[in-house]
């Protein structure tokens, strides 16, 4: 690295600084005694917990190195200034967002992206004196790709940069320097102050010593008298032991808390809030600080409810509707004898589709599946339990579950149904010592499921292609862009059927 005029590769192209007088700026101030400062840990501490994102840095870029003064989730202290991200934003004119690193031409190849630290959303505040003189950034940083950030955060960002170019500006004077950090908190508690949410944070343990004015606003309740373990008499008692369990779990793990409980508010009216809080991680990966917020969703949380009662309502009736139409089928096949054998066909099909809707359908807590309703293995199971002996089970289900939803459902109703049918007439099923078994795997992103069926009689390939076979054809290829290969082994009939992994859920 030069100290010419000439920017260096690993700053962004099109601008020119004068590097000697930048290195001169980074002497005037006592970096060392900079490193590790409280005032600015406090400040990356709440970047990061605004930001909802693991790294906070206040990073000087250096003439061979880019030194972090203050650093929240991450062990290094500096790293090369050639893989340097802020040196490249201290040289932008607003915040420089990075969705996805890996897509940006000039980030994809960074040691800092391939390795160490994984970086895939970086935000840095361009950190630059009152005299134009670029020192480094204020960012933050994510392991995951972002879309960027909202308004507030920009706000927010925007708003702590300014508190660490004062801490910068007063680390020349040890008394400004005092005054600074007066500052830097008084900052803090308007920013905090401003936002919509409840902010609060806690100690290690889960002291709570700091709440913004929205609380006080929304509870009602005097300064202080919240503190510590005060917080929680403000929930609705059915509620109490639930959310101190899950703030206990958190505490003791590490892992996010999140929440949704009632809140008693300043008229003594409880109301839904979804609370959330991050942990806050020094150099040795204890935890210093909780940050949270609480937010109010009573109106959304009851438009839930209700939108839940009126589909479980409409998904019942349509159950009822799928039994009135089996009903209509046996009716009808009574009535014209010659046409039993295909309404036996048309109804059991029928009562397939009923199975697969009432596993995905809205259920209240009492009629809910026991199985997960969007597991495959768990349909499967439903639709395979009229086949089942009482035992020992003919059919088998293993192998990697994988998610479905109402989309998917029906035509894996139909394919597997279909199979299930013709085992019980041609295959497996026919004898009473002939088992199925089913095993879905995972390879890459499609679904393999295979179907072999063993101990029943010989089977052979059929010269025609029945109804049966097109709806199999129907359902998996053309309703789930997948393929199915059916092998017409003596011992038993076997299916492979391949799947995309996204036709099966929307997720």
């Amino acid at each position: 690295m030069t100290h010419s005029s000439e920017p260096s590769a690993s700053m962004a192209p099109g601008w020119r600084i004068d590097e000697r007088a930048r290195v001169a700026a980074i002497a005037e101030h006592d970096i060392e005694s900079l490193r590790d400062d409280a005032a600015l840990r406090r400040i990356t501490d709440f970047a990061a917990a605004l930001c909802d994102v693991p790294i906070g840095l206040v990073s000087i870029v250096e003439t061979e190195r880019q030194t972090f003064l203050s650093r929240t989730g991450l062990d290094v202290s500096e790293t090369p200034r050639e893989s340097s991200f802020c040196a490249h934003a201290m040289l932008e004119d607003d915040i420089m967002v990075i969705p996805d690193a890996t897509q940006d031409p000039r980030f994809a190849d960074n040691p800092l992206v391939i390795d160490g630290i994984g970086i895939r959303f970086y935000a840095g505040v361009p950190l630059v004196r009152d005299d134009g003189i670029p020192l480094g950034s204020l960012c933050v940083i994510d392991t995951v790709p972002r879309e960027g950030l909202t308004a507030l955060q920009r706000q927010g960002l925007l708003v702590l940069s300014e508190d660490v170019l004062r801490r910068l500006d007063d680390s020349r004077s040890s008394a400004a320097s005092r005054a600074a950090i007066g500052d830097s908190e008084g900052r803090f508690r308007t920013l905090a102050d401003t936002m919509p949410q409840m902010v609060w944070s806690t100690l290690p343990d889960g002291f709570h010593d700091y709440y913004n004015a929205r609380w006080y606003e929304f509870t009602g309740v005097p300064a202080g008298s919240t503190d510590g373990e005060g917080w929680a008499g403000m929930f609705h008692p059915e509620d109490q032991e639930r959310a101190w369990a899950v703030w206990q779990h958190s505490l003791d793990t590490g892992e996010p808390y999140q929440i949704e409980y009632r809140l008693r508010r300043y008229d003594g009216q409880y109301r839904w809030t979804l609370g959330r809080a991050l942990p806050i991680y020094d150099e040795n990966g204890a935890i210093v600080r909780w940050f949270g917020t609480c937010t109010d969703i009573h109106e959304g949380k009851l438009a839930r409810e209700e939108r839940e009662v009126v589909a479980q309502e409409l998904s019942h009736r349509i159950k009822n509707i799928f039994a009135v139409i089996s009903g209509l089928i046996g009716f009808s096949a009574r009535s014209h004898p010659g046409f039993a054998d295909v309404a036996d066909d048309l109804r059991a099909r029928v009562i397939a589709l009923g199975r697969a809707h009432d596993f995905v359908r809205p259920h209240s807590a009492t009629s809910r599946p026991a199985a997960d309703q969007t597991s495959l293995q768990g349909l499967l199971a439903e639709l395979f339990e009229p086949y089942q002996s009482r035992t020992a089970p003919r059919i088998t289900v293993s192998g990697d579950d994988v998610a479905i939803d109402d989309r998917s459902a029906t035509p894996l109703a139909l394919l597997f149904h279909e199979l299930a049918t013709n085992a019980t007439k041609y295959g497996a099923l026919y004898h009473d010592a002939g088992t199925v078994r089913v095993h879905s795997r995972r390879v890459g992103d499609r679904i393999v499921i295979d179907w072999h069926e063993r101990g029943g009689p010989t089977v052979a390939q059929p010269t025609k292609t029945g109804f049966g076979s097109q709806l199999i054809e129907l359902s998996a290829v053309r309703q789930l862009a997948g393929t199915v290969v059916q092998r017409w082994d003596s011992a038993g009939l076997e299916v492979e059927i391949t799947l995309p992994e996204t036709s099966l859920s929307r997720g």
